[in-house]
């Protein structure tokens, strides 16, 4: 058990402050990450529950996702007014029984609608998350509390298809969420006992405009790229909703760069490393989970490697399992090394290894497979570590719930932008390869040739983040790079 004396400062009682702020963090971003893999493994059962089509049954990922576009952009304005302890554990309390209620869904509105109240919990979690964890470490100290994020971006997408998988089998989809329970009443209580109270009297007014202009756009942007690789870019919905969408955040930028206190504050990127790091981070990440996309679809598909979920799960499994192995040797050497050798060595490495992909076919071994990930996992630790650490090297604690709130609306944009890269590429490359061509295992052969593009897609974003990489430049985050004491310093 904690002991309560580490609440008096970092330095007093048994666990630093931080460490306890870490764990919760931990617990409440794990959910919210591995809540999506978990979701999208049991949709084929779910639609065979409630019997609906595909277009029907996506609103149980596609309500999720709208509702995240409304609270993420808001949640960095919210914590600061209201307080990052109460909001944190409001979304870990209303995460955990919306979780519940989708558990008992008896109709699939019924489940759609719990999960857009999954959605307000969610939305929230990351970014408040995020700006305690950062406030809790010191500027010397990011480079320890990125691989502290690592921890469940990396394992809970990789665990998430293994544990969905064997609740399905071996339970019902009902314990998709009901597993969020336990860690959701565990991460509340330690937070309402040990967390500490933050506000920011320069939160200022609630920006309306902001709000409604950040939560439209970004529904409307996140929908049409969710729905344009299977309705194709150009049908009325998804166009129509793209365009809107896109004005949408230009009336975003005009408005906000002349608001005092705006509710994303896109004068953050003014700073040099902030903008280098997130120009980086929007490529890389949308690479990441462009690929993380791929995989089960090539893994399990019926013509291809016909794996079970679980067997995909632990497949691709060793890709987390490099990753964190190497987020403590990054962390490490980031204060020798600097961000900016860190960052374009660990994305030339994540792309280079991606183009294993390349080789794969169905005579294939799985160890081949596992072999690519694993290498994948190591070297994408030196790229998003320093990536994480030197980000908010200049950012002041007043900024750092708008600018947490900022960076998850832009991870969660390049998220739906990689899938909607690479599914886009997959399913036009398929029909083409496939036209006309008869024999199962013909077919089976072109369509491989079609994931084949699709990974070249998320290849080519990769070798270009490695670019862009080359902006960035040590001295910019000076203030996260630990300096050596005196003491080493020769007379």
């Amino acid at each position: 058990m904690i002991d309560c004396t580490l609440m008096s400062g970092d330095n007093e009682g048994r666990v630093p402050y931080k460490w306890v702020v870490a764990t919760v963090f931990v617990i409440g971003m794990f959910m919210d990450t591995m809540d999506v893999t978990v979701v999208n493994v049991a949709l084929p059962t779910l639609g065979k529950q409630f019997h609906a089509g595909t277009s029907t049954i996506e609103w149980v990922v596609v309500g999720y996702l709208l509702s995240l576009a409304v609270w993420i952009p808001a949640s960095g304005w919210i914590g600061d007014r209201i307080g990052t302890k109460k909001v944190f554990l409001f979304a870990l309390a209303s995460f955990t029984l919306a979780s519940a209620a989708c558990g008992q869904a008896r109709t699939l509105h019924q489940l759609i609608a719990f999960r857009i109240l999954q959605g307000v919990g969610g939305g929230m979690l990351t970014p408040v998350g995020t700006a305690m964890l950062f406030r809790a470490f010191k500027p010397q100290e990011r480079a320890q509390a990125s691989t502290v994020l690592l921890i469940p971006t990396v394992l809970a997408p990789a665990v998430g298809p293994i544990i969905g998988g064997f609740l399905i089998d071996t339970l019902s989809w009902r314990w998709v969420f009901y597993i969020n329970l336990p860690a959701g009443v565990i991460g509340f209580f330690v937070g309402l006992r040990w967390l500490r109270e933050h506000t920011e009297p320069t939160a200022g007014r609630f920006d309306v405009p902001g709000f409604l202009l950040s939560g439209a756009g970004l529904a409307c942007v996140l929908y049409a790229l969710s729905e344009a690789p299977s309705l194709g870019w150009a049908s009325p919905s998804v166009a129509g909703l793209g365009f809107v969408g896109v004005a949408l955040f230009v009336g975003l930028v005009v408005v906000e760069l002349r608001t005092q206190e705006p509710m994303l504050d896109l004068r953050l990127y003014r700073d040099r490393m902030f903008r280098s790091a997130s120009a980086v981070m929007i490529m890389l990440f949308g690479g990441f989970i462009g690929v993380l996309f791929l995989m089960p679809l090539l893994l399990q598909g019926d013509n291809l490697f016909r794996l079970s979920p679980l067997q995909s799960g632990l497949t691709t499994f060793p890709q987390a399992v490099g990753m964190i192995l190497s987020t403590q040797v990054a962390g490490r050497v980031y204060h020798r090394v600097g961000p900016r050798r860190l960052v374009v060595g660990g994305v030339l490495g994540f792309a280079l290894t991606s183009c294993g992909f390349l080789l794969v076919e169905l005579s294939t071994s799985l160890w081949w497979v596992r072999g690519i990930l694993f290498l994948r996992g190591i070297t994408m630790a030196f790229a998003f570590v320093p990536l994480q650490a030197a980000s908010y090297a200049n950012i002041r604690s007043a900024d750092t719930g708008r600018a947490s709130a900022l960076y998850s609306t832009q991870r969660q944009v390049a998220a739906a932008l990689g899938v909607a890269l690479v599914a886009t590429v997959l399913a036009s490359r398929t029909k083409a390869l496939t036209a006309h061509v008869t024999g199962a295992a013909l077919v089976a052969q072109r369509q491989v040739s079609a994931f084949h593009d699709a990974f070249a897609a998320a290849i080519v974003v990769a070798f270009a983040a490695a670019v862009v990489a080359l902006m960035i430049r040590d001295s910019d985050a000076a203030a996260s790079i630990r300096q050596p004491s005196a003491k080493s310093v020769p007379a």
